[in-house]
């Protein structure tokens, strides 16, 4: 059974920083992307990232480029979204998808999703 489960979201202040982590089971991360999304409240939900297959493409929102980077853990289970110099803009529940591609994706699964907040 495919599952994405996120976690690692909290309250932080303005210019800190958390790390998001989905964990995925019931599928190899080696021949699926994972895309990462948010929605504000009263907002419609907007992509953050993706990171393909090979690890060697990595798409970003603009507004989060510089500040937002991915990793993977060893046993490639789990995607981490690094999140540095966090701005209140970045509120919201973030949710991690899993897509054949990040070029013409196709989210079929999706995590339940992770609240940040940002606010001093």
């Amino acid at each position: 059974q495919v599952q994405l489960v996120e976690s690692g979201g909290g309250l932080v202040q303005p210019g800190g920083s958390l790390r998001l982590s989905c964990a995925a089971s019931g599928f190899t991360l080696d021949y699926y992307a994972i895309g990462w999304f948010r929605q504000a409240p009263g907002k419609e939900r907007e992509g953050v990232s993706c990171i393909g297959t090979g690890d060697d493409l990595a798409l970003y929102l603009d507004s989060v480029k510089g500040r937002f980077t991915f990793s993977k853990d060893n046993s490639k289970t789990t995607v981490y979204l690094h999140m540095n110099n966090l701005k209140p803009e970045d509120t919201g529940v973030y949710y991690c998808a899993r897509s054949s591609n990040c070029l013409i994706p196709d989210f079929d699964s999706w995590g339940q999703g992770t609240q940040v907040t940002v606010s001093s």
